[in-house]
């Protein structure tokens, strides 16, 4: 009787299956993700950019590391090994499957489907001579001729065969378990136990935990807890924090402490070496017993950090070390803006708490420019760029040409900038003008607007005011074309700029001066010609009667005379004919009509802008920008950086927030960014300003000025117009038409 049947793999057939697909999840996936990517592109992207960052040092290091890493090949190696077994497994699954192949006793006979019964007798009695155990063959291959011979010439055994697959009638159904049998076999259950044991009691538990506590102490940002309540304490006790507090703070982080992060290292040769570099760089605050800032770590750091903004050699030793404080930088300076943002935040929500002071933020984006660029705050941003070195500002700063700037620099005429820098040579000239080209020149450009209002251009006190800034980024080069392509000023414009010189000077001709400009004004209102209406023909003949010759006074008085008679009759019957009420109210209607339609087209501009906003808004939460914008020429910083940016809005008389800084990681090309903030309470004018300020150049920082003219919030109605809810037109319509009915049966009585 057929049934059901439970059974691990004695032969290990199955156990492939389990195996094959197990590999396969964890290769394929494997592949995707740690496959090295195609170097040569790599490759190619460093040569595109050796021209203008070929002496950046993060530059090098790229190189090197490109050149030295075997990473990308271990990977390949093990990546290629677990292919190899998945296929070789997959081979050998494929040839397993043959073993499960349905029964068929005419190809055990060697027959053809359909063979005749003398024609399976004699290939029967030909094989069983054959195999006969008697006869030195096979016995087992016996045994199967003589079961297909059954199953062909035996009619229950047919029936069996057709309708079971098999002549013996139905089988057991087994469901096989693909684990071999050794690992239930009593013999070797406490080496099974044990592997369970190790496997899911101690590493599972252990990976979990491990992970578990060290994604605890970090943030979403990678930063750690500590180091994030190391700012806010802080920036709290000191509101107006200075340059020199901004250092210490920064370099007590955390992240430079061995004990927390494996990743610092206290050297035994830092006993000789800080002390030295300490006396090197002068004052730097080491007496200072104040913790976190006298421990050992912090000292290194803020030492290694001052020697990179002074550009000092450093020896090979504590290079290293250098570099890892210097690339942690930007990101902790980034952690400090946001816990200075939500310090004003806390401090404007719920009052009595001291929030940090605008000095304190904008030196923290300061110092992120001068860690990028490896300069000290007092220093020319035109160190910025390669072969420039201190001795050589004097040429810029002298009389002649005054640069302080990148801008100055930009500014001047190709052959004035060649003649300033002529301590350069060709090669090196080509290669400062190529990087000054590669620096960005950001336009910018603000909208101001109260959205989800009835009147969005009116500011009232307490609304919420959002700043929509366009922000569009171009190269310096662009600037270059654009003095290069100025249209030369033509003659006229000289002699006016001359004349306009001469009068300048000779202050007694301002007079004179001014008549003449009305003089010529008048003129030019005397040729326009403008369509005048009919009633005040008289009034303007007569104005220009009075400014002609006095020889001819007399006669064009008389003539606009008889002319204005006839005129003026036409005029009073053209008027007379307008004075019909028929006329008045088309003209009303038209009016109302005309009135209608600006009032509909402004709702309906005012909508579709609100439409897109949202649009925008919505597509901003589903797309994901790349953050990779523009590589940032620094000569010293070791690692490369993308242009990222800070947009806000700022209170520079009360040295506060307005709007919280937001960091700007996805300009390449356009960018617009909305910042919103509440209006003040109180009615007035306010002068707000609109700061764009880079995280790793200096001297590019923007500011524009946002004036906000605020009025009183409109009262609330108790009707409002969108509450009274008119009657239908049907309703409307009964009244009429029921009227009309009575009117029509009492004229209908009077007739009779």
């Amino acid at each position: 009787m057929a049934g059901q049947q439970f059974q691990y793999d004695d032969s290990g057939n199955t156990f492939f299956y389990f195996l094959t697909s197990f590999v396969g999840l964890i290769v394929i996936p494997a592949t995707y993700y740690l496959w090295p990517r195609d170097q040569n592109a790599e490759q190619l992207r460093l040569k595109s950019l050796r021209r203008v960052h070929g002496r950046c040092l993060w530059y090098r290091l790229r190189l090197m590391k490109s050149q030295q890493s075997i990473v990308p090949t271990l990977k390949k190696a093990a990546l290629l090994f677990g292919w190899a077994v998945f296929l070789f497994l997959a081979y050998k699954v494929s040839k397993l499957d043959r073993e499960y192949q349905e029964y068929n006793p005419y190809e055990v006979l060697n027959l053809d489907a359909g063979a005749s019964v003398a024609e399976i007798k004699k290939q029967y009695r030909v094989l069983s001579l054959k195999h006969h155990p008697d006869k030195g063959g096979d016995e087992a291959m016996f045994m199967k001729l003589a079961k297909a011979y059954s199953a062909l010439t035996n009619e229950e055994s047919r029936k069996n065969w057709e309708t079971y697959g098999n002549p013996d009638g139905p089988r057991v159904t087994s469901f096989g378990i693909a684990l071999p049998a050794w690992i239930v076999d009593q013999k070797n259950s406490m080496l099974v136990l044990l592997v369970y044991g190790l496997a899911f009691m101690v590493i599972l538990p252990v990976v979990v935990g491990t992970w578990w506590y060290r994604s605890i102490r970090y943030s979403g940002d990678q930063i750690l807890i500590n180091t994030t309540q190391l700012f806010m304490h802080f920036m709290y006790k000191t509101p107006t924090m200075n340059m020199k507090r901004l250092v210490m703070v920064l370099t007590a982080a955390f992240e430079f402490d061995p004990r927390s992060n494996k990743e610092a290292i206290i050297r035994p040769t830092d006993n000789i070496e800080v002390p030295q570099l300490i006396r090197e760089l002068g004052n730097i605050n080491v007496k200072k017993k104040e913790p976190p800032f006298c421990y050992p770590y912090s000292l290194k750091a803020r030492v290694l950090l001052l020697t990179h903004l002074a550009r000092m050699d450093v020896s090979e030793n504590i290079e290293e070390d250098q570099r890892f404080v210097v690339k942690k930088g930007p990101a902790l300076l980034q952690e400090m803006i946001n816990v200075g943002c939500q310090l004003t935040m806390m401090a404007t929500s719920r009052g009595g708490l001291r929030a940090p002071r605008l000095t304190s933020i904008e030196n923290c984006m300061k110092l992120s420019q001068m860690v990028v660029q490896g300069l000290q705050e007092a220093k020319s941003p035109l160190l910025q760029l390669p072969h420039f070195e201190e001795e050589h500002l004097r040429y810029c700063i002298s009389k002649k040409y005054k640069v302080r700037t990148l801008q100055d620099l930009v500014g001047l005429k190709d052959s004035d900038r060649r003649n300033m820098l002529r301590f350069l040579g060709d090669e090196k000239y080509d290669e400062v003008m190529v990087v000054l080209a590669s620096f960005p020149h950001i336009n910018m450009e603000t909208k101001l607007q109260v959205l989800d209002d009835e009147d969005s251009n009116n500011i009232t006190a307490g609304s919420i005011v959002t700043v929509t800034v366009t922000l569009t980024r171009k190269r310096m080069s662009e600037m270059f074309e654009k003095e290069e392509n100025a249209p030369l000023p033509t003659e006229e414009a000289n002699t006016e700029e001359q004349g306009d010189a001469k009068n300048k000077t000779k202050v007694w001709q301002n007079k004179n001066k001014g008549a003449k400009k009305a003089a010529k004004s008048k003129k030019k209102k005397l040729t326009k010609k403008k369509p005048v209406p009919q009633q005040q023909a008289k009034g303007d003949k007569a104005k220009q009667a009075n400014g002609n010759v006095a020889g001819n006074e007399v006669a064009a008085s008389k003539e606009e005379e008889d002319d204005l008679s006839d005129k003026g009759s036409e005029s009073d019957e053209a008027e007379g004919n307008k004075d019909s009420p028929s006329e008045r109210d088309e003209e009303s209607d038209k009016q109302s009509d005309t009135e209608l339609d600006e009032i509909a087209g402004d709702d309906e501009e005012e909508w579709e802008a609100l439409q897109q906003s949202i649009q925008r808004r919505e597509r901003a939460l589903l797309e994901t920008k790349s953050k990779v914008t523009h590589p940032v020429y620094s000569l010293y910083f070791p690692e490369e950086k993308q242009e990222w940016w800070w947009l806000y809005i700022a209170d520079r008389k009360e040295q506060t927030l307005v709007s919280m800084p937001n960091h700007v990681c996805t300009l390449k090309d356009t960018e617009e960014v909305e910042l919103k903030f509440p209006a003040p309470s109180k009615t007035g004018n306010y002068q707000y300003s609109v700061i764009l300020r880079s995280d790793s150049f200096m001297g590019l920082d923007q500011v524009k000025p946002l004036k906000l003219e605020v009025h009183e919030a409109k009262a609330m109605l108790d009707n409002h117009p969108q509450w009274d809810i008119p009657e239908t037109e049907e309703e409307e319509d009964d009244p009429e038409d029921s009227d009309g009915i009575e009117e029509s049966e009492e004229d209908e009585e009077d007739n009779d």
